[in-house]
């Protein structure tokens, strides 16, 4: 355990801070993707008009709504960082559609392909917003390194990226469908990319999502840059497929490809979503067997039914009992995610330092939970 024994803590370095440079970076960073979002919204009320947006935008929240909640389910049992997902999401929204858009505009003015062509659809869209989409995983696994370490990480942030990719994008086909064929192919338009596929687009990026996060377990910049080059790959191809399915028919491809697939990787996630609270509960018997915790709270703090009972005992109790067991089940998630960064080599020059820290505040905790019971 970094040569640490149980009992009284020696001077402890303190936990690794986010320097003033990378929180002011990070909030620039956020200001000028909310102003490029308004940007894109600005050319969308010039393109179909401000009534069509509004309307379409009201109706595009509907499948974010779906696929956000389904993230932050995926993401409860070790949340990423909501400033990483927030970035995330911008940038699905508007750095990626910008890129798709320069394409575009670029398709029209320097080649003669026709914009609707199979060939701009299944080939040269696909590779465009899989690769703008993924640029926003391969910024987060580098400045977001912490915590981006493992395919669920990668799958969040996918979902976060390809979501609000998906907003802008069906906020475009929703007014359009309104403006050329009236309520009845709004309707169509709604059911089929709202109701009968708003994961389409994070089931792609996924692709990319968990080739970036099973790069992260071992470092190195070219293995993360060789992950998303085949990541964007698969996702491109999966893409592709879907794009090719309007030409050669959308419900036999629905049927026959995507919902299998789609099943698949819902059964996937699940068994990854298991695998890291196994983790968890490996990694806290690691500290459990050196003395730092009891194996009654290794069960509590470890598991999904532990983590349901102290959450009960602390609403029950009231006060600062809820907030105190909220942050311990933070501490020692992110304690138990440190320990094996460190087993299994990824972990930075700042991991045992952080390690440390994490130890010192579950110490600070426990005593005032005790307290408090």
């Amino acid at each position: 355990m970094s040569g640490f024994t149980p009992g009284a803590l020696p001077p402890v370095p303190p936990r690794p801070r986010a320097k003033t440079s990378t929180i002011v970076w990070t909030i620039i960073g956020l200001i000028l993707l909310v102003q490029l979002l308004v940007v894109v919204f600005a050319y969308l009320v010039l393109a179909l008009g401000a009534g069509l947006v509004a309307l379409s935008s009201l109706l595009a929240l509907i499948p974010l709504a779906i696929v956000l909640l389904t993230a932050t389910w995926i993401d409860a049992w070790e949340p990423e960082p909501w400033a990483a997902k927030l970035f995330a999401l911008l940038w699905g929204a508007a750095a990626a559609i910008t890129i798709a858009l320069l394409f575009d505009l670029g398709q029209h003015l320097f080649t003669t392909i026709p914009e609707d062509s199979m060939l701009s659809s299944v080939v040269r869209a696909p590779l465009v917003e899989e690769s703008a989409k993924g640029a926003a995983l391969l910024i987060l696994v580098f400045a977001a390194r912490r915590t981006f370490d493992g395919p669920i990480d990668g799958v969040v942030y996918a979902a976060f990226t390809a979501g609000g990719f998906a907003f802008v994008e069906n906020i475009q086909y929703f007014a359009t469908a309104i403006y050329e064929g009236g309520a009845g192919s709004a309707a169509t338009v709604f059911v089929l990319r709202a109701l009968f596929s708003p994961f389409a687009h994070v089931l792609f990026t996924s692709c990319t999502g968990v080739a970036l996060g099973l790069a992260a377990r071992r470092r190195g910049v070219w293995r993360i840059l060789g992950a998303f080059v085949v990541g964007v790959a698969c996702a491109a191809v999966l893409h592709a497929v879907w794009n090719f399915a309007g030409y050669v028919g959308f419900w036999g491809v629905y049927l026959l490809f995507e919902l299998p697939l789609f099943i698949a990787a819902v059964v996937a996630v699940v068994l990854l979503r298991v695998r890291e609270q196994h983790l968890t509960r490996d990694r806290l018997d690691d500290y459990g067997r050196a003395g730092w915790f009891s194996y009654a709270e290794v069960g509590l703090y470890g598991t999904r039914v532990g983590r349901r009972r102290i959450r009960a005992w602390a609403r029950g109790k009231g006060g600062e009992a809820p907030g105190a067991v909220r942050s311990m089940i933070r501490v020692t998630t992110r304690l138990a995610m440190d320990r094996q960064q460190i087993i299994d080599g990824s972990a930075d020059p700042a991991t045992a330092a952080d390690e440390a820290a994490l130890l010192a505040e579950t110490t600070a905790l426990r005593s005032r939970l005790h307290a408090i019971g």
